[in-house]
């Protein structure tokens, strides 16, 4: 019996598991963040926009993507998150419809000297596998062909017990690795100039050390070389004997007695190697680093030139090619080299290091090379560099977050990043984005804009919506989107010039260029032409550059913007006149620190094996001061109160009225110049974005007369409404009698120039030519390259 089938045409009722297709934010309060509610559509890219300090990475980093890395970690035994990064839960009251999180951040990648492109990815890995299939003579496993590996043999008895019996037996491990014995896979040696440490016409006694801090009273330094009886005090160095030159320079660590105090001699090279350069370079006292930079020299090591590897691992190779041929090959050249070995016995390794490869080139980073140290990447490298394990990634239903990944690049290369940001949206990944390029805004199918000022003048959401709806809204960010610079009627004449000739940094393929002094010029290049080589690299030192780039400020949570800039110390000196007080007595780190949490302002409490938590301090709530302290005011407000003004609040109060400071009152100016009146005072430099702490080393830099600035890219993280105000400042450096070259991708820098330098025509060895030397006016008319076009296209020209 048949049975005619019945045909539904109705549409199902949709499952209930759809119904999730939104992130839900309810109260968040995290910085600055003020009750923020907003839901966010799954499986979409979200772009958030607002000037800078509005509260966007508080609400996307600190608030979104904080919780659900917190929650992840939880799922944890409490063993296993004993090992992971505290996270405490974030200011908000839901947080609902989260998936994983996975953040692709600015973050530099570590300086680890033995870190690399290579090493960073997982390309060196499979490179260091095929050369140990294939590589002719063979020389051993994976592991002998890494510069992080050292060669280790050892021989002799062991104890085994079994039962009730316990065996000696002979033993030998052998591991084979392919690190440089002479500079440990570092590639560079050190070497310190004896010249900057003693004077050998002097002898001990006479005051021959000219070491930093070495002084002849001092029984520690002088004192202990003068009385350890294995040398003449009296007698100049130059005349030592081979063994006192060799027990002065070289001595194994020995115990002595000086003055009845026993020390521990050493030769002088080692005790300086743990005094002076097993710190970090950027935390010592400027006189110190001054020295150390004088002192020591690195130098291509000569066992392996440069390569980190021993003599075994650059002997064997495939088709000509050794590893270490391979790691400096630029990465696109290194792909069609692999693309050429056919070998069906290791055919899925093949596939899998030639998708690698081509990830780097499809990113815009083809021009670098495996063995380029991770720790010269700039921050928008570093970033696309983290991207390259996700392109290929099987992950769907993931968050990704990027904090503006459009940083370092031409705008020739924006497209790619766009078409890469298109490419995880439509794997089915949620993409949230903070930027400010109005190139990334426009391809948002939701966007978000916080404001409608910065610091405490922000923290709301201004607009949600479509591109087209921000474009009509009020918002400043919509008032701003379609702002365009026009090129300048006349341009600064130059007062000088700064030459560089045969320059050959990198991929400077000699190059010599006259930069001209006294005005605002500007090197442009798409990422990887040659701009930093020239600029950073190739600068004469007698130059008299003042370099203001991105770098971390180091530092603790305690510093913050008033101890970096000197702002603390009139303030502390005009709270002490007022009071008739000592000034020690304002400073958190001094007199006046509350005892309880010792000026931190928090106590941390370890538990263990669980998450250690930050709590505000109960005695000084979070103020850092004694309360006695903050019984003494300046015009009618106590030191923790001063300290958690914005600048721009400080520098009303202490311009005029009975807290008037000159001073300080000129150090916040120049804050305030720079575009940074929305800081506080007191706020750890730990939280600073590299944007904000150029612009607060700028900010430092700003009283200084004369000299040549460097500026590497200053509008990274500044929102539309702030470029005009950076083109303002750039004038006042240059009218102020400064010069100043700035490294720069956006096209309205370019066009307020007085000259421009233009680098390329392409990235790594299709770079490093100047491709155009004149005035904005003179390249918009000319056209003849990619950034010609875009600044013409730019400008309406």
């Amino acid at each position: 019996m048949s049975m005619a089938t019945r045909t539904d045409t109705r549409s199902p009722a949709p499952h209930v598991a759809d119904s999730h297709d939104l992130i839900r934010v309810h109260g968040a309060r995290e910085n600055n963040l003020k009750d923020v509610s907003i839901e966010i559509p799954k499986r979409r890219l979200t772009v958030f926009t607002g000037v800078s300090g509005s509260g966007k990475s508080s609400l996307v980093f600190n608030t979104i993507a904080a919780e659900s890395q917190r929650l992840i970690n939880e799922t944890y035994s409490a063993f296993v998150q004993g090992f992971m990064p505290t996270l405490a839960r974030p200011e908000v009251d839901v947080l609902d419809g989260l998936t994983t999180a996975i953040i692709v951040d600015q973050q530099r990648m570590g300086a680890d000297p033995r870190s690399t492109v290579g090493t960073a990815t997982d390309a060196n890995a499979m490179l260091r596998i095929l050369f140990s299939r294939l590589g002719e003579p063979h020389i051993g496993p994976p592991s002998a062909y890494s510069f992080n590996t050292a060669s280790v043999r050892a021989s002799g008895a062991i104890t085994v017990e079994r039962g009730n019996k316990t065996k000696a037996q002979k033993a030998t491990f052998n591991r084979t690795g392919g690190m440089c014995t002479r500079c440990e896979g570092r590639g560079k040696v050190s070497d310190i100039d004896l010249t900057q440490l003693y004077d050998d016409s002097k002898s001990i006694a006479e005051g021959a050390f000219t070491i930093p801090g070495w002084k002849s009273d001092s029984q520690w330094t002088v004192g202990l070389y003068a009385q350890s009886g294995f040398l003449d005090p009296n007698k100049p160095i130059r005349s030592f004997t081979k063994k006192e030159m060799q027990d002065f320079l070289y001595g194994e660590p020995t115990k002595v007695k000086v003055n009845g105090v026993n020390l521990t001699y050493e030769g002088l090279i080692p005790k300086i190697q743990k005094s002076f350069l097993s710190k970090d370079k950027e935390a010592m006292q400027p006189h110190i680093r001054a020295f150390v930079e004088r002192a020591v020299t690195f130098t291509t090591c000569p066992e392996c030139d440069g390569t980190r590897l021993s003599e075994g691992a650059r002997s064997s190779k495939i088709k000509d090619i050794s590893i270490a041929d391979a790691c400096a090959m630029e990465i696109r050249d290194l792909a069609e080299w692999v693309r050429g070995l056919d070998e069906p016995s290791v055919a899925p390794l093949l596939t899998a290091l030639q998708q690698s490869l081509d990830s780097f080139v499809e990113i815009g980073l083809g021009y670098l090379a495996l063995d380029r140290p991770a720790g010269t990447l700039s921050g928008g490298e570093a970033q696309r560099v983290k991207m390259i394990r996700h392109l290929g990634s099987s992950l769907t239903d993931t968050t990704y977050v990027f904090d503006e990944p459009t940083i370092g690049l031409h705008p020739h290369d924006i497209q790619r990043m766009n078409d890469l940001l298109l490419r995880l949206r439509d794997k089915g990944n949620t993409v949230l984005v903070v930027e400010h390029k109005p190139e990334v805004i426009a391809i948002a199918d939701h966007v978000v804009d916080l404001g409608p000022g910065a610091g405490t003048a922000g923290g709301t959401v201004c607009y949600e919506g479509t591109v087209e709806g921000l474009r009509a809204g009020g918002t400043i960010t919509g008032r701003h989107f379609d702002d365009r610079a026009s090129l300048k009627e006349t341009v600064r004449k130059p007062t000088g010039t700064l030459e560089i000739r045969g320059a050959t940094t990198h991929n400077l393929q000699g190059v010599d260029v006259d930069i001209p002094l006294g005005v605002l010029c500007v090197v442009t290049g798409v990422a990887g032409s040659g701009k930093s080589s020239l600029v950073h690299g190739s600068v004469p030192a007698s130059a008299g550059i003042v370099s203001v780039d991105q770098t971390p400020i180091r530092g603790s949570r305690r510093s913050n913007p008033a101890t970096y800039t000197g702002l603390l110390d009139p303030i502390r000196k005009a709270f002490a006149k007022a009071n008739g007080v000592k000034p020690a007595l304002f400073s958190a780190n001094s007199e006046g620190a509350c005892p309880t949490c010792n000026g931190a302002g928090v106590v941390y409490v370890d538990l263990g094996m669980m998450a250690g938590v930050d709590t505000p301090c109960e005695d000084c709530e979070g103020k850092r001061f004694q309360a006695s302290v903050l019984e003494y005011h300046l015009g009618g407000r106590d030191i923790s109160e001063v300290l958690a003004m914005s600048v721009a609040e400080a520098e009303e109060f202490f311009g005029a009225g009975e807290a008037r400071t000159p001073a300080a009152h000129a150090v916040l100016d120049r804050l305030a110049d720079v575009g940074l009146g929305y800081l506080t005072l007191g706020q750890p430099l730990t939280t600073l974005s590299g944007g904000e702490r150029q612009r607060l080393k700028l900010a430092t830099h700003m009283a200084e007369k004369g000299g040549v600035y460097v500026l590497d890219e200053p509008t990274t993280g500044l929102h539309l409404a702030d470029v005009q105000h950076l083109l303002g400042l750039l004038d006042r450096l240059v009218d102020s009698g400064k010069s100043v070259i700035v490294i720069e991708h956006h096209q309205a820098v370019m066009a307020h120039a007085d000259w421009i330098i233009d680098l390329g025509p392409g990235a790594g060895h299709d770079g490093g030519r100047i491709v155009f030397e004149g005035t904005p006016g003179d390249l918009v008319t000319d056209r003849s390259t990619l950034t010609g076009e875009h600044l013409a296209a730019y400008v309406g020209g």
